[in-house]
């Protein structure tokens, strides 16, 4: 079964062709591992500051739920736990040391992939657990969790984002594997969103419950959000999730293997680089490691993720799959143009219907109506219109779109946490 998605806009980024060879591998001596406020993240240490762990191996465990754990990123030395009030991880730093091995799990019973619960049992005691979302909300799946639907992301149009075709590029076998491993986790369709007429994965050897979606290439349909809102929308009690393409043949590999993989494929990309580039990294890298020799001279911010919704941090983050270096210091950012001129008017900044504000919301809905239920705090309305479906990160091209005060980004945050308060209590 396939969808054909059309709509969005393009983003202009420099290009980033893709590699006429081989992409380098880069494991930077330190690398990170963190997590926000809003995860409520709330963990148990494994292990304590200066003991030597293979890659691979669990440091942290989830108090809210022991079967979840985080696994080290590279073969190391704990250099820094950080815990904020609650136990709620801030980060776990290590320095790497590569004579530290590779942890292997024991993998016999889940590779067989006939027993469900050993499935998430192998995912969950890898740190693997932690890539899957779950919306509405966007937190991670509870252990028991049983999703509705799952959204594998194999297209990503933010500019200068790697083509996932790259990093599953001789990886078939192991991407089909862990799509086999998503059938066992519950007993809706797994959707695969993609780009080109070539599939990724012949369906038909598949039960009816994979399916192929063909994704447009304008953004910002390389968003999950923009993908379940059209194909499977999210809603409590009935959860989505979603997980990146190259997470999948991860997890097929693991499985196989009972070694969690070592790196991911990233773009290293921004005005303040002389050259960018594709590498694969470790979960967590070091951003200033990555950049280090690449960087323009002068002022520069690094953000993990992309330029138009990373963050400036330190460490790369659990879900991204890009650095941008930016000249400059992001804090001191010139204002929209737009944003400056409404300034000047007497009346209160108004949500103007234009033609590129619904290209931002990539023709999905009534983009004008779902803005202004949004910054009314109307949660009904913006619930029917498919809120629930979306997440921060997918109104990153609205704010840069409109130069919104408060953004949207942050609006949307709001409203689902006063829903998800309603729902949940």
């Amino acid at each position: 079964m396939r969808w054909t998605l059309r709509g969005g806009l393009s983003v202009h980024a420099a290009d980033l062709p893709a590699p006429s060879g081989p992409v380098p591998v880069q494991i930077t001596e330190e690398a990170g591992l963190t997590a926000t406020w809003d995860e409520d993240f709330r963990v148990e240490a494994l292990v304590a500051e200066g003991d030597r762990v293979a890659q691979g191996a669990p440091v942290l465990r989830s108090r809210r739920y022991p079967e979840i754990v985080v696994t080290a990123p590279m073969a190391a030395r704990v250099a820094k736990i950080g815990l904020n009030a609650g136990r709620r991880l801030s980060r776990i730093v290590f320095y790497g040391e590569s004579d530290a091995g590779r942890h292997e799990f024991d993998t016999n019973v889940a590779k067989r992939l006939d027993d469900s619960a050993a499935v998430r049992l192998a995912l969950q005691q890898s740190g693997l657990w932690r890539h899957f979302r779950s919306r509405p909300f966007g937190q991670e799946p509870r252990p028991d969790e049983s999703p509705m639907a799952i959204v594998v992301m194999a297209r990503d149009t933010r500019p200068a984002a790697p083509d996932p075709r790259l990093a599953l590029a001789g990886r078939e076998s192991e991407f089909e594997r862990g799509l086999r491993a998503l059938l066992t986790l519950g007993d809706g369709p797994v959707y695969v969103c993609q780009a080109g007429a070539a599939d990724l994965v012949d369906a038909k050897g598949f039960d009816a419950r994979l399916r192929i979606v063909r994704n447009g290439g304008r953004h910002p349909w390389g968003l999950a959000g923009f993908q379940i809102h059209q194909i499977h929308p999210a809603a409590p009690g009935k959860p989505v999730w979603d997980l990146h393409a190259e997470d999948v043949a991860g997890i097929g590999a693991y499985l196989e293997t009972g070694l969690v993989p070592e790196t991911r494929l990233i773009s290293v990309t921004g005005s303040a680089l002389r050259q960018q580039r594709h590498v694969r990294c470790q979960p967590g890298a070091d951003l200033r490691g990555l950049s280090h020799g690449f960087v323009k001279p002068g002022r520069h911010t690094i953000l993990s993720g992309s330029a138009l919704d990373g963050h400036e941090a330190r460490w790369l983050g659990l879900r991204h799959r890009q650095a941008t270096v930016i000249s400059g210091d992001a804090g001191g950012q010139r204002r929209h143009w737009f944003l400056s001129a409404l300034r000047g008017a007497s009346r209160p900044l108004p949500i103007i219907p234009t033609a590129a504000l619904d290209h931002a919301m990539g023709g999905a809905l009534p983009a004008a109506a779902f803005l202004r239920a949004l910054s009314a705090g109307d949660t009904e309305t913006a619930v029917k219109l498919g809120a629930l479906s979306f997440l921060a990160e997918d109104m990153a091209l609205v704010d840069y779109v409109t130069g919104a005060e408060p953004r949207f980004s942050e609006v949307l945050s709001a409203v689902l946490e006063r829903i998800e308060q309603e729902e949940i209590g």
